[in-house]
């Protein structure tokens, strides 16, 4: 029984890493832009899990997330370009970009501690518009941000000589950029999923859990809610700062634009799509809706003029509905997620008539 216990997590352990090391490779063979999609699968995995332990732990409904996206994005993007002249490394910016996302976390939460519900979500919608609208008008009259032409030529992620752009040989094989990054980011997302178990199975993962179901009486049982609240949003801030980085050194580009509504209400979808609070199924739903869409975007036209023989529906449009429809299924069928917590399931499947 012992041995059958050790070997059947190694077997999966060593099946997952055999998986994710295959995983660019075989993308590749579609193009490096499938390799590009993989490696902002990870990237929305990492915000996901962020806004998780706002939205899916401590219950807190956050609608600006991608503002401290934005921080740490705009921290690279002027710390590692020729715009300031400054070129730092990675194990300077990182942890800045992340400690500035992290204080913006705490200014977002400082005054909506006695907020909830829709009233929460409005306020931290205006904040996260408050930032992208800010970094657009930060070009005078000192020019900081470049307003809406946005920072260029950010340098890529760099450990001394070795850079992640271009292609590189190693060990006979031939690693594009976009692989190279996608081995930085299976790495950072290993040490973020580690850190998220971590905390939802401590002391504080349990309290954030009792103030998501009931802060008054977690509050009658004397837990601190105001600090534990500030630390949520201080924590998911964290991960969204990390992330802005990345996508800053990937990208070589960064402007406001890549910073709006719609990205904090998908990154709110993924959550929720996935199963909130549940660390496997938020993963799953970065995932999906970060490829499908793709799949959708490059399949719905070879699709039409296999059938019709033309094109009757923009690609785009239809790309767009489909994903929609399938959105409202899901949660019409599967309100608890893809892959809800079993914790979370049983709720439901008790609360159902």
């Amino acid at each position: 029984m012992k041995n059958g216990q050790f070997f059947r997590p190694t077997v999966s352990i060593g099946l997952l890493a055999t998986v994710l090391v295959a995983l660019p490779f075989v993308a590749a063979l579609g193009g490096q832009a499938w390799v590009r999609i993989l490696d902002f699968a990870i990237l929305y995995a990492f915000l996901a899990l962020g806004l998780n332990i706002v939205v899916g732990l401590a219950g807190l409904l956050d609608l600006g997330y991608i503002a401290f996206y934005a921080v740490g994005a705009y921290t690279w993007a002027l710390l590692a370009s020729p715009h300031f002249g400054l070129h730092w490394p990675i194990w300077a910016i990182l942890p800045l970009g992340a400690g500035l996302a992290c204080f913006a976390g705490v200014l977002l939460g400082s005054p909506t501690l006695k907020l909830r519900g829709d009233y929460l979500a409005i306020v931290t919608l205006g904040f996260g518009e408050i930032v992208r609208i800010f970094m657009n008008n930060l070009n005078a009259p000192i020019n900081i941000t470049n307003g809406p032409q946005g920072i260029t030529l950010i340098d890529p992620v760099s450990f001394g000589a070795f850079k992640f752009s271009g292609t590189t040989q190693i060990f006979g094989l031939s690693l594009s950029g976009p692989q190279k990054y996608y081995f930085l980011l299976v790495a950072l997302a290993i040490l973020v999923i580690i850190v998220n178990l971590r905390l939802q199975n401590s002391r504080i993962g349990r309290a954030w859990q009792a103030i998501r179901e009931d802060e008054i009486a977690a509050k009658a049982v004397g837990i601190n809610t105001r600090n534990l609240k500030l630390l949520a949003f201080a924590m998911g801030a964290s991960f969204g700062g990390i992330a802005g980085g990345i996508f800053s050194a990937m990208q070589g580009f960064v402007s406001p634009e890549s910073f709006s509504l719609i990205e904090s209400i998908m990154i709110l979808a993924m959550v929720v799509l996935g199963g909130m609070g549940h660390i496997p199924g938020v993963i799953l739903g970065a995932v999906l809706l970060t490829v499908l869409p793709e799949v959708l975007r490059y399949g719905v036209g070879p699709l039409q003029m296999a059938l019709f023989g033309k094109m009757l529906v923009d690609p785009e449009s239809l790309r767009m509905l489909v994903f929609g429809l399938a959105l409202v299924l899901v949660m019409r069928f599967k309100p608890a997620g893809l892959w809800p917590s079993p914790e979370r399931k049983r709720e439901l499947q008790e609360a159902a008539p």
